[in-house]
């Protein structure tokens, strides 16, 4: 499946998850997801972008490990889904907006957490996610500058 449906698929299911458990789970599978394509990115995207796609992985593999081993089946696994990029760009912009998402659940239940240990995982896991949208960010500048050399490449007079 493409990323931006996977991501779009990982987007409702973390406005639709109810309690805590759920909502921690679908982080996770965030944080999977973006792992995925930063690895994807990595291996198969414009050049450009690969240092920080890395970078991605790294961050987001982190995330994983923060919320814990959330033992999904096989089919259950967004990231495992994932069979193409298709647009960098489109991919990059709605995986921002997840992370951005991500971040948000977990302050609101870093926020309501009775005990130490879950409003420190969920802190932490924030930081994954705002480091890792910080990567995605930081791609998606990288996108817009090779694009607009490109485009003074093709008419000097418009650069």
């Amino acid at each position: 499946m493409e990323a931006v449906r996977l991501i779009a698929a990982s987007r409702r299911a973390l406005a639709e998850s109810g309690e805590t458990p759920e909502k921690m789970a679908e982080a996770w599978q965030a944080h999977s997801l973006a792992q995925a394509v930063g690895s994807r990115l990595a291996v198969s995207g414009p050049p450009e972008l690969r240092g920080e796609a890395l970078g991605l992985t790294e961050l987001a593999g982190r995330g994983c490990g923060i919320l814990g081993d959330h033992a999904l089946e096989v089919g259950a696994l967004r990231a495992a889904r994932l069979t193409e990029l298709g647009d960098a760009r489109e991919a990059l912009l709605c995986l921002g907006g997840l992370l951005a998402e991500v971040g948000i659940a977990l302050v609101g239940i870093a926020c309501a957490a009775d005990d130490e240990g879950t409003y420190w995982q969920c802190m932490e896991a924030i930081d994954a996610a705002d480091e890792s949208r910080d990567r995605v960010l930081e791609m998606l500048r990288r996108l817009a500058v090779r694009d607009e050399k490109r485009v003074a490449e093709r008419d000097p007079a418009a650069g």
